[in-house]
């Protein structure tokens, strides 16, 4: 685990939680499941409705906490937070008893006769490890699906979201058993300690690279995992689309959270002879939102550590940057910034950029699309701006990626009635909404045979000719 420790490089050892503390506190929240195992779909609906109760008294609190992490403006915290994860728990209230009922399926012939099922199950005890860039929807939306599935829960929230994290814990101490649902704070120390345990289930959301540890270590135990991870995820645009319209798009999906999003659109792939129209449209809408200083303005937000500062400062080093680029590292700001067609090898390119840098590819024919898309493969998300068909559907249907939108960017995360996750590097399961109770369920089918025929071919010895028997088989 020794790159665990140095992707989060903790400044100090944690004294919070030690690894016999970790111990304890699993094996209390393995014997709350098993003597609740059997937990009424009643007790879970009527947490759910406390937790909603609590969530509308602790709004400011928790719009305050997000500020003094991210300097997100009460308006994002409101929409891309908060009412995210209200709408998944009214999901749940609402539709949890249709989910969990047995499902009756049609029999086999060859089981004749018979009735089968489909049972949900809880896992058991979930370990869920959740990131800084949305510390608080991102972490209250899977919750809610493990909740709400009968699982308990123990969540290992950002050491960088620490005011979100002391939220938290206020909120979910307010509603739930600590059996039930822990919060472990703490730094990579901790995460490694949580990793060893044998858990039934994690939930982990952030980088590939810690994904793939954590992968390694639920394979440890066999462990069943869902990996939210992120990518490189392209907009395609070819001009047929109004230019205008696709830039102001482009341009809030970009630099929402000041860039820090997952499924932000990671650069751009113009066709080259609207290039330059599709680039003085995106600054002329970067500074109708956020004026020509974005440092001077309530609805920009800032990067979320020096860590990460630095990092995308030298990202930006070398490059040709076309627009903004300034940054003022003692308030962490760094504004939008445009860069023209930096090298396939380089850091923009080849690695997320997680901030409001935005790369502008361009291209001539589908080969060159094509070649690009091939280097950076399996994207969380895919936007295409277009109005011509036969090329939409040639991209969408030709190239892997967690999810899609057309003529817009970010809003496919809105609907609970589609999965949301990644494939490849961008991540392994999906969730949202019933995806939710699915993801954190187990279904185990379930055959009830009657006694009234017994068809005596089965068993041993065997007929003598099978000839009649395959013809049947082959057709039932």
């Amino acid at each position: 685990m020794q790159f665990f420790s140095s992707i989060f490089k903790p400044k100090k050892e944690n004294k919070a939680m030690n690894s016999s503390m970790i111990t304890d506190l699993k094996e209390a929240h393995y014997q709350f499941f098993k003597a609740h195992k059997k937990q009424s779909l009643k007790v879970r609906i009527d947490h759910l409705k406390k937790l909603k109760k609590v969530l509308n008294e602790k709004e400011q609190d928790i719009f305050n906490a997000l500020d003094r992490d991210l300097k997100k403006p009460v308006f994002e915290s409101f929409t891309s937070e908060l009412l995210m994860v209200q709408k998944e728990i009214d999901a749940f209230i609402k539709n949890l008893k249709e989910w969990a009922a047995p499902k009756r399926v049609s029999g086999s012939l060859l089981n004749f006769p018979s009735q089968d099922f489909l049972l949900s199950e809880p896992y058991g005890t979930v370990l869920m490890i959740s990131p800084w860039n949305y510390p608080f929807q991102l972490t209250m939306a899977p919750l809610v699906g493990a909740v709400g599935a009968g699982n308990t829960v123990v969540l290992k929230p950002s050491e960088s979201a620490p005011h979100t994290s002391k939220v938290l814990i206020d909120i979910l101490s307010a509603v739930f058993p600590n059996d039930w649902v822990s919060v472990v704070e703490g730094d990579a120390q901790v995460a490694q300690a949580l990793l060893k345990e044998r858990w039934d289930y994690i939930f982990y959301t952030g980088s590939t690279q810690v994904g793939k540890i954590v992968a390694k270590a639920a394979a440890e135990h066999l462990t069943p995992v869902t990996l939210e991870l992120g990518g490189k995820s392209p907009c395609v645009v070819d001009g047929t689309a109004p230019l205008q319209k696709t830039a102001r798009r482009i341009v809030w999906g970009k630099f929402l959270n000041c860039g820090q999003t997952c499924i932000a659109p990671d650069y751009v792939l113009v066709k080259s002879e609207h290039k330059d129209a599709l680039i003085q449209a995106l600054i002329e809408e970067i500074e109708k939102a956020f004026g020509v200083d974005a440092q001077n303005s309530k609805d920009y937000g800032r990067i979320i550590h020096e860590k990460h500062f630095k990092k995308l400062e030298a990202d930006l080093k070398n490059q040709k940057t076309i627009y903004g680029g300034k940054t003022v590292a003692k308030e962490l700001f760094f504004g939008p910034t445009l860069v023209d067609q930096p090298a396939m090898d380089s850091s923009l390119i080849q690695d997320e950029i997680f901030g409001p840098i935005l790369p502008i590819l361009s291209y001539d024919t589908l080969e060159d699309i094509d070649e690009v898309l091939t280097e950076l493969k399996n994207p969380l998300a895919f936007y295409v701006f277009s109005q011509n068909k036969k090329f939409i559907n040639t991209l969408i249907q030709n190239y892997p990626f967690g999810g899609s939108v057309v003529n817009d960017v970010l809003v496919h995360f809105t609907n609970p009635k589609l999965p949301f996750g990644g494939i490849g590097n961008s991540g392994v399961g999906a969730y949202h909404g019933k995806y939710s109770f699915d993801l954190m369920s187990h279904t185990k089918p379930v055959v009830k045979r009657s006694f009234w025929l017994d068809l005596p071919q089965r068993y041993a010895p065997y007929p003598k000719s099978i000839s009649l028997l395959k013809n049947i088989l082959k057709r039932v």
